[in-house]
């Protein structure tokens, strides 16, 4: 492992966190999108009716502070690429709703062309200033390691890059306050590439993370949010997910624990090909009530202390098949701080 912690180098982390960022947030597009009109605001504000209640966007949205917007919002697809919401302060969902991971409250999708040729892939979408109830996820090949279609793809030598091309890519949600009502809040699926959560707020509460980042996602930027929520495990999961930034985050007594780097190997089928390396992990703040009962802040290859489920095959001599270990290494993890701990609070469990 090449984990960074002295002092001496954290401007240069510094350096190459603003340098990530820059590169990551706003991915113009050439074509101008088109302003909703007020056919479709009308759809948009109407309460939802009957078991499919989805709005699919095409235009750009600009809505009044005042709105509370119950239908769920599906950005689908290469038709939804260049979009942007711009609620202005308006809610999206409402508590008096059901949320759960098939339903969510706004669902950046690609979509599988009928006529089996390939994937359309919507990028480069922003979403700001909004209050979301519920989650939000963004989905390419499947909504989670375990879908079919990426189960199917891991059989493949290039899953990783395959996986990649078929998901939502340049998505940027600034700054919005997102309430969960029990599910992940922010979920960032198999192959998500270049999308970013900035100056947000997560608040409600969660029976697993607040925000997953999925095998073969890369390159996402996770930056100046704050975390107070209740979750039933770490705040942020990067499972199988390489080359992201997680900085200037404040996380509120994360006793279940922050950060958590590690690669759940075969878990549903499902073969892991990306190790979880290369992210940045810097200047973050942790605030313990109490680190008596507290799990590490920052926990690498956490999930090499145990797992059943891992089993080497030799028909797929590649990824999590060939080598079942997290494979967290050469994350850089410097400039911290951790108010209120006395426990340790930066771990590693590799396993050489």
């Amino acid at each position: 492992m090449k984990t960074l912690t002295a002092p001496s180098t954290l401007p240069l982390m510094l350096l190459a966190c603003a340098a990530a960022i820059a590169s990551y947030v706003g991915f113009p597009t050439d074509a101008k999108a088109e302003a909703c009109d007020a056919a479709f605001y009308d759809k948009l504000r109407s309460p939802p009716k009957g078991k499919d209640d989805r709005v699919v966007v095409k235009c750009d949205i600009k809505l009044k502070p005042e709105d509370v917007i119950t239908r769920k919002l599906v950005f689908a697809g290469e038709a939804a690429s260049g979009l942007t919401l711009d609620c202005r302060g308006a809610t999206l969902g409402s508590t008096k709703l059901k949320y759960g991971g098939s339903a969510p409250t706004l669902l950046v999708r690609s979509q599988k062309l009928k006529d089996g040729s390939g994937w359309s892939v919507p990028r480069d979408i922003t979403i700001r200033n909004c209050k979301i109830i519920g989650n939000v996820r963004l989905t390419g090949l499947g909504p989670n390691g375990e879908a079919e279609e990426v189960r199917k793809s891991s059989l493949k030598r290039n899953h990783t890059a395959n996986a990649q091309s078929k998901a939502p890519s340049g998505i940027v949600l600034d700054r919005i306050t997102l309430t969960s009502t029990g599910g992940i809040p922010l979920y960032f699926g198999p192959g998500v590439t270049r999308s970013s959560v900035l100056d947000s707020t997560f608040r409600g509460k969660s029976s697993k993370t607040a925000i997953y980042l999925d095998a073969e996602s890369a390159e996402n930027v996770i930056s100046g949010n704050r975390f107070a929520m209740k979750v039933g495990r770490e705040m942020i999961a990067i499972d199988g997910s390489a080359r992201n930034v997680i900085s200037g985050n404040t996380f509120e007594n994360p006793e279940k624990g922050g950060v958590f780097v590690y690669r759940n190997c075969g878990e549903g089928g499902t073969i892991r090909h990306q190790e979880p390396r290369n992210n940045r992990i810097v200047d973050n703040r942790f605030i313990y009530k109490s680190s008596f009962i507290a799990y590490p802040a920052i926990w690498l290859n956490q999930r090499d202390v145990g797992k059943w489920y891992c089993e080497p095959n030799p028909k797929y001599p590649f990824g999590s098949s060939l080598d079942p270990r997290d494979r967290a290494i050469d994350n850089v993890v410097g400039g911290n701080s951790f108010e209120g701990a006395l426990s340790p609070m930066v771990v590693n469990t590799e396993r050489k």
